[in-house]
């Protein structure tokens, strides 16, 4: 039975490909782009997760019956130190006001495409299917390439949404049980990749190039980060890769926000992006113009 890891299975949505879509959150990602809004899809590994907002901060159950030492109080809130964390689940359980989670559990191919059924009347109806996100799903293929399956027998329509960085022989192996890709192209300088990223951009050009050639379809969304990939240079360089694709006109440009933020508390994690505000929308209008005028189609969001 193949199994793998997910942390989210999200209902009615509508941002993840064409009509209505089952969004299935696949852990684990090569990537730490310093702007994620995922944090929980990092890691391959389960984690748990504290929500300060809904702790009641005096009840203390969860250090009680912690007997690893991983949670502690200090300044009247709960901390969590990963290090010492078994993810036994004690806590979760215990916990009167739901304030600690683990994010991340493992399902069979046969459980997430159950949840996926649920949604069949809302594909037909609406032109939607499944969207197989993350994290980078790439990064459990052999997981992937099961769900995909399972959707093609279904009738289900498949979306696979990528930041490309994994070994091409993934994309070949995947490529047939794929209708879209939602593609990720983030910066086209290198060394400003690698900066914002924490991996080369080389693997993430040759395979869009790639499924450029073999005719995918294919949406390219561009995250606008101020600061990182905002600028004029940045835009022509871009412009300066889409016009090398033969087949790939579609592209979304997705606006940095930070309705993340608070995610990064929740798993202890640093925000490395610091405070920097969502780019306005005369600068995003001037990007979608830009575009525009090279041939290509560009929606804004989604």
């Amino acid at each position: 039975m193949i199994t793998g890891i997910v942390f989210n299975i999200q209902k009615y949505s509508i941002h993840d490909g064409p009509g209505i879509r089952t969004t299935v959150f696949l852990k684990g990602c090569p990537l730490r782009c310093r702007w994620c809004h995922n944090p929980e899809g990092q890691s391959l590994e389960p984690e748990l997760a504290l929500w300060p907002s809904r702790c009641l901060r005096e009840c203390q159950e969860c250090v009680s019956v912690c007997d690893r030492l991983a949670l502690s109080k200090s300044d009247s809130m709960i901390s969590l130190n990963k290090d010492k964390c078994n993810l036994c689940g004690k806590c979760v359980d215990i916990c009167p006001s739901r304030a600690i989670e683990i994010a991340g559990h493992r399902m069979s191919v046969e459980e997430v495409m159950r949840e996926v059924e649920k949604d069949l009347m809302f594909h037909d109806e609406s032109g939607g299917g499944a969207t197989f996100s993350g994290g980078e799903p790439l990064m459990q293929p052999e997981f992937l390439e099961a769900l995909l399956e399972a959707s093609k027998k279904m009738g289900i329509h498949t979306t696979v949404d990528t930041c490309g960085f994994a070994p091409p022989e993934i994309l070949d192996k995947i490529g047939d049980k794929v209708d879209l890709f939602l593609y990720d192209l983030k910066v086209m300088d290198d060394a400003k990749h690698r900066q914002f990223t924490g991996g080369s951009n080389k693997v993430v050009l040759e395979n869009l190039l790639a499924l450029d050639e073999k005719g995918k379809d294919v949406i390219v969304r561009i995250p606008i980060i101020p600061g990182v990939n905002d600028d004029e240079q940045d835009v022509e360089q871009t412009l300066g890769f889409l016009r090398s694709l033969k087949n790939i006109r579609r592209l979304s440009l997705l606006p940095y926000h930070d309705l993340g933020k608070e995610k990064y508390r929740r798993f202890a994690l640093p925000y490395k992006i610091g405070n920097i505000q969502p780019p306005g929308g005369e600068l995003i209008e001037k990007i979608k113009k830009r575009l525009e005028r090279s041939g290509c189609q560009v929606t804004i969001g989604g």
